[in-house]
């Protein structure tokens, strides 16, 4: 699905800085925001305090305006304005939340796995919890899969982008990526038996 006429309207309007194009922008893009916001914390196992989730919204629509709606100018319309911002969003979303997870625990100390409490629930990938074990995983990878892997799980970077930088067809990065965390789960239970 490509760009609506509607969105298509309002991105020229917020390009342009017309009146009141921005406060459109928002009204009709917030709850998709805050939906991804939601989802992604509790995708990784985060719990969301009011003000983080303000925070991480605040992010970003300051990233969507920033160098004068620089992300809004860089899409092409081959998708819909929604899905162009669920991607973009995601991503500002992961890298605050792995932001926060590597200062939160330089403030801990030695010992950040002392603070953390195991959460069953959550597929294996979400429960990586610290870089040593992400680096120890991803030795067990071949050299493309590890770089897939970091590219999509630790920089949030898209199927698309991904596919641009390693030189390689996007329907293969979804094949690459599960085959890379099966290694990696298979890995895990290995250390822990």
């Amino acid at each position: 699905m490509g760009l609506s006429e509607i969105d298509r309207n309002l991105l020229e309007r917020c390009i342009q800085r017309k009146p009141r194009a921005w406060e459109d922008f928002v009204d009709r893009f917030l709850g998709l925001v805050l939906h991804v916001i939601n989802h992604t914390a509790q995708a990784r196992s985060v719990r969301l305090l009011p003000e983080d989730r303000d925070d991480l919204c605040a992010e970003v629509f300051l990233n969507i305006i920033k160098d004068e709606f620089g992300l809004l100018r860089h899409f092409r319309g081959q998708s819909s304005l929604a899905t162009y911002l669920t991607v973009v969003a995601r991503r500002i979303v992961v890298r605050k939340l792995l932001q926060q997870k590597v200062a939160s625990r330089l403030s801990e100390g030695a010992n950040p796995a002392a603070h953390e409490v195991p959460d069953h629930a959550a597929s294996a990938e979400d429960r990586i919890g610290n870089s040593e074990e992400v680096a120890r995983l991803l030795e067990g990878l071949d050299a493309t899969e590890a770089k897939i892997v970091r590219m999509y799980h630790l920089q949030g970077n898209s199927y698309q982008e991904i596919s641009s930088a390693v030189g390689m067809p996007e329907n293969s990065i979804g094949p690459i990526l599960s085959r890379a965390r099966s290694k990696m789960r298979e890995s895990r239970v290995s250390e822990q038996g």
